[in-house]
């Protein structure tokens, strides 16, 4: 498997951002979202983070924190608690383990704060794609929210679901 880096993005990638925007299971992942990545790169709360496999940009991690994020997508600040977006751009690096080397990466992230008690995300109810994939990785259902217009069934994983799954040296 490739070396798998994430770094963080800046205004020049926001043409390969707006690309992957375009590639159909990415869109129909998300068909109501516009990034709007030149505010979102700036945005206070959020860290947009490029995959890279063996140096080549591949997908995109975006970490909330839902204490500091203005937007209240997810309702009024919550401590204790980020949210991930996650997605592979490049169609040519699916199905290649890549995903879930993507999850490892950015769940360490956000539990190498301690105070980050939870992780959740937010995939489309119907894209039982994206739901089996966040439930391998350790992920469980909390409840389906609606988001604008979308129905998502969120999820999330613990402090001590994560350790489990992804044993990480302590």
């Amino acid at each position: 498997m490739p070396h798998l880096t994430l770094r963080p993005a800046t205004e020049a990638v926001i043409p390969l951002l707006e690309a992957w925007d375009e590639e159909p299971l990415v869109a129909a992942s998300d068909p109501d979202d516009d990034w709007g990545w030149e505010q979102t790169l700036k945005a206070v709360g959020f860290e947009t983070l490029i995959a890279e496999a063996d140096g080549h940009p591949i997908g995109v991690v975006q970490l909330t924190d839902l204490l500091r994020e203005a937007s209240q997508y997810w309702g009024p600040p919550q401590a204790g608690l980020m949210a991930i977006d996650l997605w592979i751009g490049e169609p040519s690096a699916r199905g290649e383990g890549l995903g879930r080397a993507m999850m490892s990466l950015a769940l360490a992230r956000c539990f190498a704060d301690p105070s980050i008690k939870a992780v959740l995300i937010d995939p489309l109810a119907t894209n039982q794609d994206a739901i089996g994939f966040y439930q391998r990785v350790g992920f469980t259902f909390v409840e389906n929210r609606t988001f604008g217009t979308e129905i998502c069934a969120v999820h999330q994983i613990t402090r001590a679901q994560w350790r489990e799954t992804f044993h990480p040296i302590p």
